[in-house]
């Protein structure tokens, strides 16, 4: 499985994916740390922070902007690995080799999983890192409310990561069930509204039910991904 999932990291030119992640984690954090310590958020009358409920804490915008930008990229590789593989040819190639057409399937979702997860782990470190080392110089405008040397932080922050990337799988199920890469990204961004976004007071992100639905909708749309792959006609 190992070998089938370098070759698809392989296959796929995965160091431009790199290149955009660390484009990405730069962009990000330079946001975050302008929201942080050079009061873009700020109302400009007041000179306070103006938040939306669920983000008045520094943790929230990090957790907010990470999660989106690699839910999407999630989808977006997903999209580019398998359901363009299915219509470019590539995999019909790929299952005419004497491997199961489920395991060549689920080493291209885990090289995206591992990829995506390792990707949203390292750029909030990174990003949680900034931030930290900048309240030894600056006062922030939102409170500091992490503490990275907990173990407990990174524990949840696993959990969250592992969470987040999951549920492109959803994205994924319905790509593919679309025959539509656009329907994969599409749905990518449809979740982030979903489980990034607020009503009213009430912050979607950290509903807990919402968040234990959407994580066995991913395991499921996982499955039913895999499940008839044997059987199933290329597009």
């Amino acid at each position: 499985m190992l070998k089938l999932i370098k070759l698809e990291w392989k296959k796929n030119h995965i160091g431009k994916y790199i290149i955009k992640v660390i484009v990405l984690a730069a962009l990000i954090t330079l946001f975050i740390y302008s929201l942080a310590y050079l009061g873009i958020a700020n109302d400009p009358d007041t000179g306070v922070p103006d938040a939306a409920p669920g983000n008045e804490m520094i943790s929230a915008s990090i957790e907010l902007f990470t999660n989106m930008a690699f839910l999407i990229l999630g989808g977006v590789m997903l999209s580019s690995f398998i359901i363009s593989a299915y219509r470019n040819g590539t995999m019909g190639v790929m299952f005419s080799y004497p491997i199961k057409r489920q395991k060549i399937l689920v080493s291209q979702m885990l090289a995206v999983w591992i990829f995506d997860f390792a990707a949203l782990v390292l750029t909030k470190l990174f990003v949680y890192g900034c931030i930290l080392a900048g309240s030894c110089f600056m006062t922030a405008a939102f409170p500091i409310d992490f503490d990275m040397t907990d173990s407990g932080f990174y524990i949840v922050l696993l959990i969250r990561s592992a969470v987040t990337v999951s549920e492109a799988f959803i994205a994924l199920y319905i790509g593919l069930a679309a025959k539509s890469s656009k329907a994969a990204i599409v749905t990518s961004f449809v979740l982030v509204f979903l489980t990034q976004g607020n009503i009213s007071n009430l912050t979607l992100r950290s509903s807990v039910p919402l968040m234990t639905v959407l994580t066995i909708l991913s395991v499921a749309f996982a499955f039913l991904s895999v499940c008839k792959v044997e059987t199933r006609d290329l597009m």
